[in-house]
């Protein structure tokens, strides 16, 4: 009996002793485990730092780069104006920012946008989606009719008597080119004198108003209803007609303050603009006259291609937008009675092929053929548009999706109405500005 006692008091004693390690093996377990997550902490918080101070030091060096590189493009632009025009430093000064736009060299938005990855996918897309038209297109032809109809006859007619078209520009050309000038030129030889200045002033600004308005007015007016031009060559002619006016304009607006204000000595002639520097305006992309530009240095021809194709295939687009989503649609509309259903179902089959339209106008002529003439004409400032497309009110889209029409607006029609009304007496020239 006693041995068992003995026995069994040994046995308890170490169950108690191995029941009571077990917390303290636990414990360390707990305890090692914590120092590991730790540790980890402390390398995945060291891990972030460094990224962190890589990627800092990364845009850093970056951003470096980018604003030597403007840096030193400014630079050097500003040298190439300065050697290059040595003697129009007096033009420069009397246009001042107050006095109205000055031109800087510059690039369009696009073209540094398109320099985006991301950005660039976008212009793929529309390129895949005209390649998908062209296909469908193509595919319902030779489902249709067993063969591939290639036929633009949509195109022959819009574009229908272009011969009438070439003559009637270039009789426009003609006279904005030499008629303007040449009045101006006689006016400013024969203001000086005195005894006559009102007389010659008065003749002047009849006969101007006489010409612009026969020629650029009733001319191009008569050219389209009595010939009946279809759309496009419509449109040509009275684009150019609205070119034309605008154009001539500015040149009469800059010159006479300039004529007046200049009063020659019995030694020096009169300064006049040149005829080159007029006929220069007459096809560079902008409506505001200046004697001088900023130029580039060097014509890309391959840029100039790249354009015009552009926009050729913006043409295509366009045609084939016509030929798919709005012709079928309209023309089973037109056998339909007219009524508010129709109507709205019109209005909203024709919502999403308008705006492929305007996209497609947008690029085609305010990016594609104004940079065009822009790189022939080695004219440096492409701001031609803004980020219309970020605007959150209408104001700010009619200010910033057509630059060129805004600035003849703003300096010829809105500063010019301000000067000459009584409220530049009571209007703050901070409002001005903030218009602008």
């Amino acid at each position: 009996m006693s041995t068992r006692d003995t026995n069994n008091t040994a046995v308890h004693r170490t169950r108690g002793r191995t029941e009571s390690q077990r917390p303290a093996e636990n414990g360390s377990i707990r305890k090692h485990d914590n120092h590991t997550n730790m540790s980890d902490a402390t390398l995945r918080n060291e891990d972030m730092e460094r990224m962190k101070a890589e990627l800092i030091r990364h845009v850093q060096s970056r951003l470096n780069e980018l604003l030597e590189r403007a840096l030193s493009d400014s630079m050097q632009s500003l040298c190439r104006n300065t050697h290059t025009h040595p003697d129009h430093t007096h033009t420069h000064d009397r246009h001042k920012p107050d006095q109205g736009k000055v031109f800087v060299a510059r690039c369009s938005l696009l073209d540094e946008l398109f320099e985006i990855s991301h950005i660039r996918t976008i212009y793929h897309m529309f390129i895949a989606a005209l390649l998908l038209f062209i296909i469908s297109t193509l595919a319902v032809d030779y489902i249709d009719q067993g063969r591939l109809v290639l036929d633009f006859d949509l195109f022959y007619y819009a574009f229908g008597q272009l011969g009438t078209v070439v003559w009637a520009w270039t009789l426009m050309l003609a006279y904005s080119l030499l008629g303007p000038y040449y009045v101006l030129s006689v006016w400013a030889s024969l203001n000086h004198s005195r005894g006559w200045r009102t007389c010659v002033s008065a003749v002047a600004a009849l006969t101007l108003c006489a010409a612009q308005t026969s020629m650029l007015g009733i001319f191009p007016v008569y050219i389209v209803l009595h010939y009946q031009l279809p759309p496009a060559s419509r449109f040509i002619i009275i684009l150019e007609q609205i070119r034309f006016v605008m154009k001539s304009y500015s040149f009469i607006r800059e010159t006479t303050p300039a004529v007046l204000k200049n009063t020659p000595q019995k030694v020096e002639p009169l300064r006049y603009p040149s005829l080159s520097s007029y006929l220069y305006f007459l096809f560079c992309p902008t409506l505001i006259y200046r004697e001088v530009y900023p130029r580039n240095p060097y014509v890309r021809w391959n840029y100039v291609g790249m354009n015009f194709l552009k926009i050729l295939a913006s043409l295509f687009y366009l045609y084939f937008i016509l030929v798919r989503l709005c012709i079928p649609v309209f023309t089973n509309k037109s056998n339909q009675p007219f009524n508010t259903r129709t109507f709205i179902l019109a209005l909203f089959h024709a919502a999403f092929p308008g705006m492929l339209m305007l996209m497609l106008g947008f690029y085609a002529f305010l990016h594609c053929w104004l940079n065009a003439f822009a790189e022939m004409l080695r004219f440096a400032d492409r701001m031609f548009y803004r980020d219309w497309w970020n605007s959150t009110s209408f104001a700010n889209y009619y200010r910033t999706w057509n630059i060129v029409v805004h600035d003849w607006l703003y300096y010829y029609g809105y500063r010019d109405f301000l000067w000459t009304s009584f409220w530049e007496l009571v209007t703050p020239r901070s409002w001005i500005c903030s218009y602008q």
